[in-house]
Order: structure tokens, then sequence, then C-alpha cells
């Protein structure tokens, strides 16, 4: 059968009292031309009835109750009603304008339920994500609008929040961090619980790298693939790792170290001396105390790198690959400190160079996407779409509820290297 969704509403959401107007700097990472894209993701929630502590009437609509705690929510993060404007030379140089505009909001109705279209569990969907996202909003270029919002409400109660944001404006913790805010003043909190902080002049600012501008990147037709690890498999690679080496080390460890050898595996790369790298992104929060603990929700990462050979990643035990990435982590803050100091002089860990070789990884799992609720409860799962066609990328995720272990999302292998791919991920449970 076919499944329609139809948009009954489209506007603007201006902040719901006076906020400050003027220009905001941007920080150098917020003005990486290479966050100058747009992040998609669905937050599906399974609705019923309000819960108990909300005074909102049950009968309220959830595009109605989110679309009154935005307005109030961009009071609090007031830049993210205004629009991003590139300065001389365009991105790189981006502030933004605290105009007040607002947010673009759409409201949208599905004549059918979440449980008629699998509830959104296995891709492709049975109705395009495209039909979920809010649509251009009018005479604005996308990548102005800090924020894009659409709700649309399924006949069985439930809904999907599908938002659009641009990376200049938030990292992935400060994206949840507005979106808990929305939540908390759905639930009729008098105020967020995380106050926000803008304080982009806090983030180190050192001199331009010395490094050559990236070569035009080769646009790629990737596979959008789903596998799961389970929790036994993620407790029993760990476990394996602990008899290894006396260490313990995480999920995200072993699902990055999986993915990147799988996908190594799968490329058949026919001189094993070629060298493959596996990226990261980190949070550094921790390393600029200043700011660590006092709600700031601008990009604060740094890209963290291993390189090796193909033929080692290869023919390595699964632990081994979890030793290199665990190896990586342990430079971070060094590496950190040395950029934020001006010491890097090779190359710019924040201009990235897309190539089939490198894989880039997220993880999503730890965001707080997952904690947001806007009187109805928390997400029965996440689904991101931060895909760029010249970046061959993972994303690491939760399963939807009561599933458990990891969800890894990818868009990181061309038609001809899918099937052995698969296998090498299937192979992770035997």
């Amino acid at each position: 059968m076919g499944f329609t969704v139809r948009r009954t509403s489209r506007s603007y959401v201006r902040p719901s009292a006076a906020t400050p107007s003027g220009t905001l700097e941007l920080s150098i990472i917020d003005r990486v031309v290479g966050l100058g894209h747009l992040v998609r993701s669905l937050h599906v929630f399974a609705g019923g009835e309000r819960r108990q502590g909300t005074t909102t009437p049950s009968s309220s609509s959830p595009a109605s109750v989110i679309r009154e705690a935005l307005g109030k929510a961009l009071v609090d993060y007031y830049p993210l009603a205004g629009r991003i404007v590139d300065g001389a030379e365009g991105r790189a140089s981006a502030h933004v304008e605290c105009t007040g505009e607002g947010a673009w909001f759409v409201e949208a109705a599905a004549g059918f339920s979440l449980d008629d279209v699998g509830r959104l569990d296995l891709y492709p969907f049975a109705i395009p994500e495209d039909d979920l996202l809010p649509d251009a909003a009018p005479g604005v270029e996308p990548l102005d609008l800090p924020l894009m919002m659409q709700v649309t409400e399924f006949s069985c109660g439930g809904f999907v929040v599908g938002m659009i944001a641009c990376h200049t404006m938030a990292d992935g913790l400060g994206a949840a961090q507005f979106i808990n805010a929305i939540g908390d003043y759905a639930r009729n909190l008098p105020s967020p619980r995380v106050r926000p902080v803008w304080s982009r002049d806090l983030v180190p600012n050192p001199p331009k790298l010395s490094s050559a501008p990236p070569p035009f990147p080769r646009v790629f037709r990737f596979r959008h693939l789903v596998d799961e690890l389970s929790l036994d498999g993620i407790a029993k690679a760990k476990s394996q790792f602990l008899h290894a080496t006396g260490q313990r080390c995480s999920a995200f460890d072993v699902a990055a170290a999986k993915v990147w050898q799988a996908r190594t595996r799968s490329l058949r790369l026919p001189d094993p001396s070629t060298r493959v790298s596996l990226c990261f992104f980190a949070n550094t929060r921790h390393l600029l105390g200043n700011i660590a603990q006092q709600g700031f929700y601008g990009n604060c990462f740094y890209t963290v790198a291993v390189s090796a050979a193909s033929g080692e990643v290869e023919a390595a035990e699964l632990a081994g690959v979890v030793a290199m990435v665990r190896e990586a982590k342990a430079r971070l803050p060094a590496e950190f400190a040395r950029w934020a100091a001006g010491e890097l002089v090779e190359e710019d860990p924040y201009e990235l160079t897309f190539a089939y070789e490198t894989l880039f990884v997220s993880d999503w799992t730890r965001l707080g996407f997952l904690e947001a609720d806007y009187g109805w409860g928390t997400p029965e799962q996440v689904v991101p779409f931060a895909y760029h066609p010249c970046m061959p990328i993972a994303i690491i995720g939760a399963p939807p509820k009561p599933k458990v272990g990891a969800r890894v999302m990818t868009r990181c292998v061309e038609e001809e290297n899918v099937q052995e791919f698969r296998e090498e991920m299937k192979a992770f449970h035997k």
C-alpha cells in the first residue's frame, strides 16, 4: 500500500520573548568549511498519553506542544533564531546575525500508524525519509538557517521529529543539549536544566596552519547499510581485549575497530602496504575546563586519526585493531594541546581530506538525543543521516527499543564491496 505524509502547516517559530540583537562571532572550529553542511536526523516517539507531571492538557498534540516549547527554548538559545552570514572569505569567516527571525517549523500528519511502516526499524523505510524531514523554507539558503524541524503525527498517537541542523552552529552534544531544552519546556519546567553559554571566544584560536587546500573530492556512490552488534558480541570482544592486553575498552572502541577492519577487508586493496585510515571526532570540552560544565553548545571536538597498512588491519585479531583505536584516543590530550598552542604545523586536523581509503566514524550513542522527552517519554530510536557524498562514514547508534547492543549505520562502501562488507560484519557474531 502507499503511504502519504501530508504537511499541514509551515511557518517560522520566533522566540516567545524579546532577545538580544546584533552580531556574534563563531569559533575557529565552527568556521571550518567542511562543517558547512546540514545534519539530518529522525527522532521516533511511541506517543500515547502524556506523562504525569505535565500540566499541558493530555489532548494537546505533539506538534503544538513542541512548537510552543521551541519558541521558549529559542529565548535561551536566541542565536539559533538568527541567520548564519558568510564573510569575505565565505564560510571560513562566517558569523551569526541575531535577527530573531526564528526556526523553520513544519507540521505534518500521516494517515497510518508507525506499525504500518515497521516503526522505521528497517532501512529503506516504507516511506521516504524526506517525507519526515522539513521541506525547504522559501527564499532562504538552507545553510544560512541554523535549525529546521518537522513534527509528523501518526494515527497511532506516535510521532516523528525530523530535524535538519547546520553543523556550523553546534556539534552533536550541543544540538542534543538544545533538543533537551525544548523537552524541558514541553514538560513545563520553568527553564532548561542546562543553561546555554555562547562563549565561542573560549575555544582556542591558533594561527592558521600551513596545510595546502584539499583536492577536489570524488563523489562516491555509497550504499546505505545497517548492521547490528549484539550486546553479547560486544561483551565477548571486550573480554578478549582484556585477556590480551590487561586493559579495558569501550563499546565504541569495539564497534569502530570492527567496522574499520570489515571495510578494509572488503576493499580488497591489491597492495597490502597501502595506508588506510580511521578518523573519529572526540569531544574536547573536558580539555577546556573553563567551558566543560557551562552549557557550551558550539563545536568543540578534535579529529582523532589512526593509520596503518591495509594488510596489517586485515590480518590482525580484532583486539589488535581495538588497540590501535585506543592508542589514538590516548594521544588526544597532547595533540589537542599542541593544536591549541599553534604547534601543529604539518597539517590542519580540521581540514579533512576525503579519500576512499579513509573511514570516518561518528558516535551518536552518548550525545543526549536518546534522553529527549517532550512529555511522552524518550524516543524509541534516533536515526541519523549525517552523510556527505564525498565522505566514507559509519555512524554508531543505539538500536530501536527494546533491542540492546549497537547499531552501525554506514555509507562507506560502493556496490562492488557490499557483499564482502556485510559478510565481515556478520562474522562479528561467530
